[in-house]
């Protein structure tokens, strides 16, 4: 990705230490919840000690029912509670038992979230305890749904809405979010939100779900999280009809208005957190997505999950799907269907790869990647009227139109779906994916489900059970001949909460490519004996804190080797370091 965003940089690199920024600021904890052990004393701190009924509607300290007898006494409880006394446990078996009588996903979305403005601890704990059945619930796909009614069930707020009325202010707004050890922010301007398009300021349940995922998955303290939109109008004319529409009503502010309010937000960023806070750009559109990592990739510790974690996630799942299919990336040729901000970012890792592991130069691995957009075959022919980012992939060719013909004239062994449009994979051409190979790799990665190029079924279907498939959003286990197969899922909640979990314990303060190497090559070799013989290229995510834990130690490991690493001295075992550092939601008990 470096020698895609290179040129846009004017030549500059992320190892160059921009002269535009300096090391400094960073947060540390300050009340020592990170290092504190279970059983030890902590006090509820809100600005004032917590207790009675202010106690009860915070938060970070509520514990409903669980509340001791001492605690009820020493904190001005009784009366305020019922006399039963619940374990942690019990409330979470009674809440998953509430939720799953719920028969409408975004019921189940709206009950977690009152439960998470209610009690903190008690929401990571049933997602970290239930994370498959739960997690469609907070991402996707049920969290697209919940963006496109953000403003029908919007009750509180749970993040920063910095608007073109903020203009000339940002600064003071991001002073007013009550926290200030923050360490990662996830930041959306909405405009593509999903395979969903322009949600405008509704686009908020994204950041405010990826950090939930931050927490749950890889450990961050939820009091260092903070999800932020931005809000420069939006182009979806039903929204700005719609009167509880919670956004500006206006057009898209685009060109040097846009760009300067990005720069007014980074820089205040910078200024109130220090260098060491991570910033994630969270569905952006194509044009101002690559733009921003170009620009702020060397001055600033930025991610775009889009374009780095979603090529990530699938670099992983190519790699562990080597042990099915046989040889080395190398030896493969892969099409994908969509070239925009995941189509582009997971080729050029894939050819990162390639260049690392056989010392080829990445322009010359860069073709044995093909790319089909709504035009057809990205071809030599085209290049004058290409985008930037998708110029590198125009290769000499004829001009094919339809991806039929590009996938039976390239014969590619791997398959990959980022066109964001559903059936695209269609029954021709996922036979032809099949008449080639013996056991062709379909990896239909769109998002939310709807929008899916194949299903699982359909996959395992047209190719009589031969091939091995993952998706975006989660598709059932399906049975095929008397076969159990479980359909991987690409989902970038493997990659993301690790990698920002890994850049936060070394304090990081710059993202390398070689990073999210690291990280792919972590969550590969999670992938055992036993998943492969179900046909699974991607671990449970049942074991997802494990796997964060060893892509955190990886990706930290990579920012010591880079000099990019700021937390000295060096951890001597990162992995336990990085398991020790995790938050844990479990109920600590009051002085």
């Amino acid at each position: 990705m470096e020698s895609t965003l290179k040129p846009m940089r004017d030549g500059e690199a992320v190892l160059d230490m921009s002269p535009r920024s300096t090391v400094g600021g960073g947060v540390e904890d300050v009340y020592g919840e990170d290092r504190a052990t279970e059983d030890q004393l902590v006090t509820p701190w809100t600005v004032s000690v917590a207790s009675g009924y202010t106690l009860l509607r915070d938060p970070r300290h509520n514990k409903g029912l669980a509340f001791t007898e001492r605690e009820r006494d020493s904190h001005y409880l009784r009366g305020l509670l019922p006399p039963a006394i619940s374990s942690q446990e019990l409330q979470e078996k009674k809440l998953m038992h509430n939720i799953r009588n719920y028969d409408v996903p975004l019921h189940k979305y709206v009950a977690l979230m009152e439960l998470e403005e209610r009690n903190e601890r008690l929401f990571y704990k049933l997602l970290i305890d239930n994370v498959e059945e739960l997690l469609p619930i907070v991402y996707t796909p049920t969290v697209g749904e919940a963006c496109q009614k953000y403003g029908s069930i919007f009750k509180r707020p749970q993040g920063l809405y910095i608007s073109l009325k903020e203009k000339g202010k940002i600064l003071e707004v991001l002073k007013n979010w009550p926290e200030r050890s923050v360490q990662v922010i996830v930041v959306t301007d909405g405009e593509r939100i999903l395979g969903l398009g322009d949600l405008g300021c509704q686009g908020m349940g994204i950041p405010v779900g990826k950090l939930a995922l931050y927490t749950a998955l890889g450990g961050v303290r939820p009091s260092a999280c903070l999800p932020i939109t931005i809000d420069v109008g939006t182009n979806n004319q039903k929204l700005l009809d719609d009167e509880f529409y919670i956004g500006l009503k206006q057009k898209r502010a685009t060109g040097k208005e846009y760009y300067d309010l990005l720069e007014e937000f980074m820089s205040a960023v910078k200024q109130n957190y220090g260098e060491k806070v991570l910033v994630q750009f969270e569905d952006f559109a194509n044009h101002n997505a690559f733009e921003l990592l170009a620009k702020y990739g060397t001055t600033h510790l930025v991610f775009n999950d889009d374009i780095q974690g979603t090529a990530s996630v699938v670099l992983a799942g190519l790699v562990a799907s080597l042990k099915l299919l046989g040889g080395s990336l190398a030896d493969h040729t892969f099409l994908f269907l969509g070239a925009g901000e995941a189509g582009t970012g997971i080729a050029e890792l894939i050819a990162l790869e390639i260049s690392t592991k056989t010392n080829i130069p990445v322009e010359e691995t860069r073709k044995k990647i093909w790319l089909v957009d709504s035009k057809g075959l990205i071809v030599s022919s085209r290049k004058e009227s290409l985008q930037h980012f998708k110029k590198p992939w125009a290769h000499e060719h004829e001009p094919l139109t339809t991806l039929l013909d590009a996938v039976k004239a390239i014969k590619p062994s791997v398959l990959i779906g980022t066109s964001g449009v559903g059936q695209t994979f269609t029954k021709d051409v996922v036979e032809a994916m099949a008449a080639n190979n013996e056991r062709p790799l379909i990896m239909a990665l769109s998002n939310p489900t709807s929008q899916a190029e194949c299903t699982a079924e359909q996959a395992y279907t047209w190719t009589e059970g031969r091939a091995i498939f993952s998706s975006g959003s989660p598709f059932d286990p399906y049975e095929y001949n008397g076969k159990l197969f479980i359909p991987g899922q690409a989902n970038n909640a493997y990659i993301f909460p690790g990698l920002g979990f890994g850049l936060v314990i070394s304090g990081a303060i710059r993202v390398h490519d070689e990073m999210l190497l690291a990280a792919s090559e972590a969550l590969a070799n999670q992938v055992t004996q036993e998943h492969y013989d179900k046909g699974m290229i991607y671990p449970p995510l049942t074991n997802i804190r494990k796997i964060s834990a060893h892509i955190a130690a990886n990706v930290a490991a990579k920012a010591y080797d880079l000099g990019l690493a700021t937390r000295l001295p060096r951890p001597a075992d990162l992995v336990k370091y990085a398991e020790s550092c995790m938050y844990t939601p479990n109920y600590r008990s009051y002085r």
